[in-house]
This record gives C-alpha cells, structure tokens and sequence, in this order.
C-alpha cells in the first residue's frame, strides 16, 4: 500500500460521533489523536465524546427502540444483509484501516473482516427465526403462549484488538433481535467502528438505531450511561478486573449482562499427537492477532516425551517470522499496541529465565519507532512463574512439560480462568475425556482456531458470562414473555 492509498482512506473516515443518524462533534468541541503503533505518527483526529455526549447517544437509542422492535424481521434481516455486502464491497477499505490503527498484517486483517463480516450474515438469517411456543398447559385449563421480546437499548463496550469484529459480533444479534445500541470503541482503535457506522447508514439502517461514542475517558462516559434506567444491556469485551467493575454497576439497575473477560488458554499436546498438526496449530494459536487475542494459547503443556521435539519445531517456525509494519510484504509479526504491552512481555519473560526456563529465541523489545517485541519461545518453564498465571497478550510462546493426563489436566485448569482450551491428541477417548475434564467454555480438538460466526463464543469461571454467535447470541438480546389463555 502506498502513502497516497492510506490517506486517501483515512479522508473518508467519519471524524465525529454518530447519534441519531447524524455525524456530530463533541459537545464541548473536544478531539483526539489515533496513532499507528507500527510509526508513532497520528493516522486521523476524531471527535473526543463527553458523559454528556453519551446520555445524548442513548436518548436517541431510547427513542427509536419501540419502532425498531416493531420492524419487520424480514426488514431487520434484509438490512444487516445489505450490511454484509457492503462489507465485501469495502473489505479491502476495512482491512487497511484495522491494520493503521491496530498494526496486525494486512493478511490477518482480512481474516478479520471475512470473520466479522460473517455475523452480519448469520444473525440476518437468525432474525426471521426468532420463536417461540404454544400448547395446552398440563392441567387443560389454558393455553400457554410463550414468545420472546427485545431487551431493549443496549450499550457496548469493544476493545482494541479485534475492532471491526468485535464490533459486529455485538452489533448483529442485538439488530437482529431487534434491539437499538450505543457502541464505545476502544480509543486506541475506534477507525474501523467508525467506517462500519458509515456502511450501516448505506445500508438503510434508522436514524438512531446505533451510535457510535468515541471517547478518551471511558468510564466517565460510560458510568451515566449504565446507570440511566432506561438502559436494558450491557455488553463488554475485556478485560476481567474491568468486567468486574462494569458488573457491580449494572447490579444497580439488574442489567442483562454479557462479560467476555480475560483468558488463560492451555494448549495440550499429548505424547500421540500429530506433531505436525500441533505445530501448525501453535503458530497460529500463539501468533494470531501478535497474540495480542483473548483465545491465544497462554500455557503450552506438552508431555516430556516431545516437549523438546516441540520445542525445537516452533523454534524453528518462530526465527523464520517477519517483523514489521503490517502493510509490508510477508510481515507476519506487527507492532503490540503500546508501549506498556511490550514492558509487560519483557518483564514475563524475564520473570520465567530467572526462574530457570530456556530461551529458545526472541525475547527483547526491538528498537524502532513503533511498538514492536521479537517472537519469542522460551522452554521449560518452571511453575510459579508469572507467565503461567497471566495474559501475556503477545508473542510469546511458553513451554511447560507434564507427566500424565492427569497432570495435564490439573495444569490446564490451574487458573481462575476458562475461556477455550485447545488439545491435540490421536487418541479419540482422551479427546472426549479433555471435553469433560477441561473447564473451559471451548475447545479446540486437534485445531488451533474456534471461532465461528455459527458457534457460542465464551467462557466460564473470571473468563465471562453470556454467549455471542450461534443461535445462542441472538437469544442474548431477547426477554422470554409466557401468556396464559384460558380455555373456557
């Protein structure tokens, strides 16, 4: 891509907030800078909301509600339809914009749009199958109706990793059920969330249905808006001591909740693995989105028969990566989002070498102007060691050897959370026994990738509540009504 190309992009990004169908600015006139973490340099200004902004965004969502309910699902489906493919028209527009602002190569972010852009499709298929039952209560005294009814106004939370596709996964199943919304974009990556509001306006969505607020000050934004009465929803991805706090909030007013928290992800290879198969599935398990993913594999816990086989194969994959700005031919390793990210996987690394774990390769921050860590593998590490117990959110492969199954098995669920697992094993009873053993909310079964637009993504334990795809996500954004007739 070329200087010209990217600008000629950002130009056409939407500077300010969108509410009630109309791009406005701040209220107080307050902006801020997006930067490209690749370069440092500021991408695009855009309009900064304040809490005043955010009560603004939700009267409107307030005030289209009951006519949105009312529409026809067969309209609701045939708008986030057109929103599909005018999803395919641009997604060379939405790719390039997530990798300026996020730093993923240009390869996963389309990746990301065809994933994010399947929501749209699915939950458009979903909305004129929104049903409920009727029949003869067991006493024969009445007939029992049950139906389901939008929620109502809705206020999500997204975060700055996956920032087109956790947008849509939100977004989708709360139209399709008929449900309006305000949408808080992370600040580090609100372009893509922006771009999209424009395609959904195309595609013939009602004034005030949603709303986008950009904001640098996110809770003070965010608090008037949970606390107001009218709001019905709430729906954050993130992470779990934020989750925590959000949720004591909507307490207050017994919002419906959706939490998809932090993770802690095991993946698992047994001694009859397919090496083969669980190295590929690594490198993308790990390396994904920098490994800068809620679902990257955290924990790699091999049997010391082939931990250093193992080793020794990602080692080999990982000093063949690229490094650099996501536009660049054949990256495969963009910059961490800032600063304090590559600190953190500096600092874990270090923590589990002192421990005693080896250094297979990487392991430094890479001095340049943007925000770049070296692909990292390191082996043998000893438990008790930080990178055991937190999120890394980079790319850093960690190796600790196990015994047994069952060892396996107390490895993997060793941590307060439970997002998705992933196992590799030939061995067709033990991968049935890792579904049952494995608390996790997922699992990957000689894969390195679960998510589908098609699929309930979650997990259990400190890692959320709530569902988003399959025909479980709509069913978040819908009240369960029972009627009784009586039959005489």
């Amino acid at each position: 891509m070329t200087a010209q190309q990217e600008a000629e992009l950002l130009d056409r990004v939407p500077t300010g907030l969108f509410i009630g169908g109309e791009w406005i600015d701040a209220e107080d006139g307050k902006t801020f800078d997006v930067q490209d973490p690749a370069t440092g340099r500021v991408i695009h200004t855009i309009a900064d909301a304040s809490p005043a902004d955010g009560i603004r965004a939700l009267d409107a969502a307030v005030a289209a509600q009951d006519a949105w309910a009312a529409t026809p699902p067969r309209t609701r489906s045939d708008i986030l339809r057109r929103a599909w493919e005018l999803v395919q028209e641009h997604k060379e527009d939405l790719a390039l914009l997530m990798t300026l602002e996020m730093g993923k190569p240009l390869a996963e972010s389309r990746g990301e749009v065809a994933y994010g852009g399947e929501f749209l499709r699915w939950f458009s298929e979903e909305a004129v199958r929104i049903s409920g039952r009727y029949g003869l209560n067991p006493e024969g005294t009445g007939r029992m109706v049950v139906s389901q009814r939008p929620v109502g106004p809705s206020f999500f939370i997204t975060p700055w990793n996956f920032p087109f596709a956790m947008a849509t996964r939100k977004i989708a199943p709360a139209l399709a059920a008929g449900c309006t919304v305000v949408v808080k974009p992370a600040a580090l990556t609100p372009l893509s969330t922006l771009f999209f509001a424009r395609l959904l306006e195309q595609a013939g969505l009602p004034a005030g249905v949603v709303n986008i607020v950009s904001t640098t000050t996110s809770s003070k934004v965010s608090g008037p808006i949970i606390a107001d009465p009218r709001l019905r929803k709430l729906s954050f991805t993130g992470s779990t001591p934020v989750g925590r706090k959000l949720i004591e909030q909507a307490a207050q007013g017994v919002l419906r909740v959706s939490m998809e928290l932090g993770g802690n992800a095991p993946f698992v290879v047994f001694e009859d693995a397919d090496l083969d198969k669980a190295v590929e599935g690594a490198m993308i398990a790990k390396f994904r989105n920098i490994g800068q993913a809620c679902t990257a594999a955290n924990r790699f816990i091999v049997h010391e028969s082939i931990a250093d086989e193992f080793a020794n194969r990602v080692t080999e994959r990982v000093k063949a990566m690229k490094i650099g700005r996501g536009t660049e031919a054949d990256v495969t390793i963009g910059p961490l989002i800032d600063a304090d990210a590559v600190a953190k996987a500096g600092e874990l690394v270090a923590d589990a070498v002192g421990r005693g774990a080896t250094l297979r390769t990487g392991g430094n921050a890479v001095e340049s102007e943007g925000t770049f860590f070296e692909p990292t593998v390191i082996a043998d590490v000893p438990a008790g060691s930080d990178i055991l117990r937190e999120e890394i959110f980079g790319p850093v492969l960690a190796i600790a050897p196990f015994r047994d199954e069952d060892e396996a098995v107390r490895l993997a669920n060793d941590t307060e959370y439970g997002l998705v697992s992933y196992v590799f094993t030939e061995d067709l009873a033990r991968g049935h026994r890792m579904i049952d053993r494995l608390e996790t909310g997922m699992m990957g079964l000689n894969v390195g990738v679960v998510s589908n637009a098609a699929a309930p993504f979650g997990g259990v334990k400190q890692s959320g509540m709530g569902r988003e795809g399959g025909p479980e996500g709509i069913h978040e954004y819908l009240s369960t009504k029972y009627t009784l007739i009586p039959t005489d």
